[in-house]
């Protein structure tokens, strides 16, 4: 994001055609932090968004849109982003802001709602590495150098005092975890030429033409005060004692204290001033943690003896700097650990284009995909180079719920893939089962095989449905029975995973029999193989008709309900429920 906010950022949108105009209201529409802009003239427009926004959308000529915004070019870290779309919204170039600004992100989310291309033009983004400006972090000293070095392959060092989840790197980046030199110019060669270097460090040190220091949001700051503290003591007071512990203000995470300073103007704008959100404890909460200086004389005032020490020992992590005063304010700093992520990615039934941005940029974002070997070899053309794959067969799928939360907990970011939404009959809930809160969790759901196969059929879901599985593998046949008694009482739409295979081939009978006792024979049953994929078959029949043996275990199938119909040739269940008489 251009301008540092946090969430999504507000995105100007220009057009100078009616073309234009249709393509911009289009994002309008589906982006509730965009607007047009409008003004005398187009051009004005332009400046206006680039003034007022954080990142434009033009659909203008690119030609036009650098004329006009050439002279209003300043830093690229402050910039806005600039995506160009060209006049039938073929193309969405990435113009200005690649990384820093996230125009580039921002190409492909256009390209994905207008059907457009997407073109970057950024060297590591073309070569699928990830820019040092892209992770989130902040990032200093010789960026273009060292990027351009780890194009070239050439040999580069990442020196990162712990272990954070970064995305996959390529084979001439070395990664080590290790203290770090105070010295960076002074930095032993290996004899590998391997001058080039990345640190990961919240630690200040000095910089020089071959070094890039990312800062990870590592540093929590305790901050307990006076009523009415003035926001310059406390900035002031924070900034000396990172200083004096030679510690980077870029990488604190946020501010925190008890909840009764949670309206303390001096510190919320303290936190403003610092770019970092302010948490804030119950008394309660900050008393249960131990810390080295407690104070009888504070506990008696707000109920704790500690807010600046316990509010940074908060989630755990190693007290840097214990509680130092000022007339009206206290600050103690604590390093976090590191936190592992894992993305738990459904990639829909299988065609590429039902596949969702969020999946591939969760895909982008990893350093470990763990999967099922067929479906990894479904995306392996957008994993980055050093992207560590651990595939295993059918059958294995605690291994690879394990795998994924050992790794993750080992402080990687790590991708556990599955088909479809990964929660539904995949691999959120065995990789739930195992994750505790030592790692981030972020769920990225995908189109179903059921959503897939209704939509090939017509409008099944129109009214109340249930999924159900009729494999007996992980759940009795005598429950699954009872459920699929309840649904066909119940009168529900029923989508059948995993109906039919070579070794359990008469449950999908026994379900049909279950139905057709509270259902007219002529009741629709849709039957949907490789939804999405090459060898895609759709069938539809009634429960008098269906015969099993045209189903396997890459099909689903869809049972209608009473009122569920078919209308020229579609398989409907009518929003409204009308009983049959």
């Amino acid at each position: 994001m251009a301008r540092g906010r946090k969430g999504p950022f507000p995105v100007g949108l220009v057009a100078a055609t009616a073309a234009g105009r249709r393509h911009a209201h289009r994002l309008a529409a589906a982006w509730p932090h965009a607007r047009l802009v409008e003004a005398e003239s187009v051009a004005d427009a332009l400046r206006a968004a680039w003034r007022e926004y954080d990142a434009v959308v033009a659909f203008l000529a690119t030609g036009a849109v650098v004329r006009i915004l050439a002279p209003l070019l300043a830093d690229k870290r402050t910039d806005p982003a600039v995506v160009v779309v060209d006049e039938p919204a073929r193309h969405a170039v990435a113009l200005l802001g690649g990384h820093a600004g996230g125009a580039n992100a921002l190409a492909a989310e256009v390209g994905a709602l207008l059907d457009a291309r997407p073109v970057v033009t950024t060297a590591t983004d073309a070569v699928g590495l990830p820019g040092l400006d892209t992770l989130g972090w902040p990032v200093e000293g010789a960026v273009a150098a060292v990027s351009r070095a780890i194009l070239d392959g050439e040999p580069v060092r990442l020196v990162a005092d712990a272990t954070w989840p970064l995305p996959a790197l390529p084979e001439n980046v070395r990664v080590e975890v290790a203290p770090l030199p105070t010295d960076p110019a002074s930095a032993e060669h290996d004899g590998s030429g391997a001058g080039w270097r990345i640190l990961v460090t919240d630690r200040v040190v000095p910089l020089d033409g071959r070094t890039v220091v990312l800062r990870p949001p590592s540093l929590v700051a305790g901050i307990g005060s006076s009523r009415g503290v003035p926001a310059a003591e406390v900035t002031g007071l924070l900034g000396r004692a990172l200083a004096a512990a030679g510690l980077s203000p870029a990488s604190l995470r946020c501010l925190a204290s008890v909840d009764l300073k949670a309206d303390e103007a001096g510190i919320r704008a303290t936190a403003d001033a610092y770019g970092v959100p302010l948490e804030t404890w119950p008394a309660a909460d900050l008393a249960a943690v131990d810390v080295p200086h407690p104070s009888e004389v504070v506990r008696a005032a707000v109920g704790t003896p500690s807010v600046a020490e316990a509010a940074a020992l908060r989630h755990g992590g190693a007290l840097l700097v214990p509680k130092t005063a000022s007339a009206m304010a206290t600050v103690a700093v604590a390093r976090r650990a590191p936190r592992g992520r894992l993305a738990l990615v459904g990639l829909g039934p299988g065609a590429a284009d039902l596949r969702t941005p969020r999946a591939v940029a969760e895909l982008r974002r990893a350093s470990v995909v763990v999967g099922l070997d067929q479906y990894l070899d479904q995306v392996r053309d957008l994993l980055r180079p050093g992207t560590r794959v651990l595939a295993s067969g059918l059958g294995a799928e605690e291994e690879r719920a394990r795998a994924a939360v050992a790794e993750a907990a080992a402080g990687h970011a790590v991708a556990l893939v599955g088909s479809g939404d990964a929660g539904v009959y995949a691999m959120a809930s065995p990789a739930l089962e195992y994750a505790d809160d030592r790692i981030d969790v972020v769920g990225v759901p995908g189109v179903t095989a059921g959503l897939a196969a209704s939509a090939l059929l017509g409008a099944p879901l129109g009214h109340d449905h249930v999924y159900l599985s009729l494999s007996d593998l992980h759940t009795p046949w005598e429950v699954i029975a009872c459920r699929i008694a309840a649904a066909a009482e119940g009168d529900l739409v029923a989508l059948l995973y995993n109906p039919r295979s070579r070794t359990r081939d008469w449950q999908l009978g026994a379900a049909l029999e279950t139905f057709a006792a509270h259902r007219p024979p002529d009741t629709p049953v849709g039957v949907v193989r490789n939804a999405s994929r090459p060898g895609q078959w759709v069938h539809l029949a009634t429960l008098a008709t269906l015969d099993p043996a045209l189903v396997d275990m890459y099909s689903v199938v869809v049972v209608g309900s009473s009122q569920t119909r078919v209308v020229a040739g579609r398989m409907v269940t009518p929003r409204g429920y009308r009983w049959r008489s």
